[in-house]
């Protein structure tokens, strides 16, 4: 185990002991530069805890990456890419959620922000697929991604693919005056 997926677990197990009375856990989420050494460390390390070995590890220096924070301790990860999928989309590639912090609604605010920089991108869509996680075709259902059939299928047999319109839909309130 590496010494930043040994200070990750040992924050997120200390965190977790610290009293058993009702209390506000707040968490930040914060776009960070995949290419940066560190933060392309961090996000491997959630990577490997929360995927083991389901998934390979994808290159974060292309598209755009997101870490959850309780405190200084990173506890989740997501990241959005182009799709190759399907015109004018970003693809949800990786979220990722310690176990530790399941429940708390981490991946639907990681959505969130995924949406606002594809917003900010011109994307028309973000598509994604889930395999066998009921947890998270829940999350993408609870943000409003409908079920879809893509033209090429890119993933496994019984895999769920997810896609949500992320253009903003026009006023029904006029901003000009009717008279001439």
């Amino acid at each position: 185990m590496s010494q930043v997926s040994s200070a990750i677990l040992q924050r997120t197990a200390s965190a977790g002991r610290r009293g058993t009375e009702a209390r506000i856990i707040l968490y930040r989420i914060r776009e960070v530069d995949g290419r940066d050494e560190e933060i392309a460390e961090i996000l491997a390390e959630l990577h490997r805890l929360t995927f083991f070995h389901g998934a390979p590890i994808p290159s974060f220096d292309w598209g755009h990456w997101w870490l959850a924070y309780r405190g200084a301790t990173p506890v989740a990860f997501s990241g959005a890419v182009p799709s190759t999928y399907d015109r004018n989309a970003g693809y949800i590639c990786r979220v990722g959620v310690l176990a530790g912090h399941w429940g708390r609604r981490l991946q639907l605010r990681l959505m969130r922000a995924m949406e606002s920089r594809a917003r900010r991108n011109g994307w028309k869509y973000v598509v994604s697929d889930t395999t066998g996680n009921i947890a998270s075709a829940n999350n993408f259902i609870r943000a409003g991604y409908r079920l879809y059939r893509p033209r090429y299928p890119w993933a496994f047999v019984g895999t769920l693919y997810w896609r949500k319109n992320i253009r903003p839909r026009p006023s029904l309130h006029r901003t000009h005056s009717k008279r001439p």
